[in-house]
């Protein structure tokens, strides 16, 4: 008789921020270097998985008008598992998508990390996180560091990581109504690529910046009003290439205090700071 297996729910796809993020140069192959800095917070997107013995992968969202399946990093990272380890069943996935998209917030990249972590874990392929974070490369720079879970100095393309904990602040985020390619960002012209190397207590130790605000707030008037009207209150910056911006606040009530104040064509929302991913406490539940 086939066992019918339970729906594994809310497994927690954080997003990240870019405390800073430099460009260091440019590589042969096109792919840019940079040394950056991830720390998660506690706004997440939130995947169900029910392992089936057919092996169909199938995603259920609202996402399929806006990201077709063949593009789809969910799929893609269930696939590459799945080719990996040779795993005979499959899934059905459904994604509750809760992050905006093209917001430098790494929600397509932490959707698909906590894709291969939970089905690795659900199928118990017991692939080493090593192996995850290098598939994960396969499908984006930023994959390796929601694989790995916690907060990281990053350098190459994003993928060689060092664990480091910096304060755990709470951030008021504003997510304009933009959407942003990285890919035409890094392909920009006009954006920095020379920025000098600095070892990672220097640069711990410096203020924070992102070499690709500049570039973004002059090509998107959206981002620049956002950040400009949150610099008022807090120090405050772009995350990745954009589009959204954060402040950073030592307490919970004065980023709740800003945020009241967000001018009605504004969005955003509060979160906590995180040096250990969710995803982690998730995975902990199964053993």
């Amino acid at each position: 008789m086939k066992t019918t297996l339970p729906i594994s729910k809310s497994w927690p796809a954080p997003a990240k921020l870019n405390l800073f993020l430099h460009i260091t140069g440019q590589r042969e192959d096109g792919y840019h270097e940079l040394q950056t800095l991830f720390q998660f917070i506690d706004h997440c997107d939130y995947l169900d998985f029910h392992i089936t013995e057919t092996p169909e992968i199938r995603l259920h969202s609202n996402m399929s008008d806006s990201v077709p399946d063949s593009d789809n990093l969910i799929l893609k990272a269930a696939k590459s598992l799945k080719n990996y380890t040779g795993y005979y069943g499959g899934a059905d996935i459904w994604l509750d998508k809760l992050l905006p998209m093209g917001g430098g917030l790494g929600g397509g990249s932490s959707d698909a990390a906590t894709t291969l972590v939970a089905l690795n874990a659900l199928w118990n392929t017991r692939l080493p996180n090593a192996k995850l974070a290098e598939l994960g490369l396969a499908l984006g720079a930023d994959v390796p560091v929601f694989i790995n879970g916690l907060a990281a100095f990053a350098e190459g393309v994003g993928e060689k990581l060092q664990n480091v904990t910096p304060p755990e602040l709470w951030y008021l985020v504003i997510t304009p109504d933009t959407h942003i390619c990285t890919r035409s960002i890094f392909q920009h012209p006009d954006l920095p690529r020379c920025t000098p190397k600095l070892h990672m207590d220097t640069l711990m130790s410096n203020k924070w910046t992102n070499d690709c605000q500049n570039l973004v707030t002059k090509e998107h008037p959206q981002v620049a009003n956002a950040l400009s009207w949150l610099v008022e209150y807090a120090p405050s910056r772009m995350t990745g290439t954009g589009a959204c911006v954060f402040g950073e606040f030592e307490h919970s009530l004065q980023a709740f205090d800003v945020l009241a104040q967000l001018p009605p064509e504004m969005k955003g929302f509060v979160a906590k700071g995180l040096n250990t991913s969710p995803l982690l406490a998730r995975l902990s539940k199964l053993d």
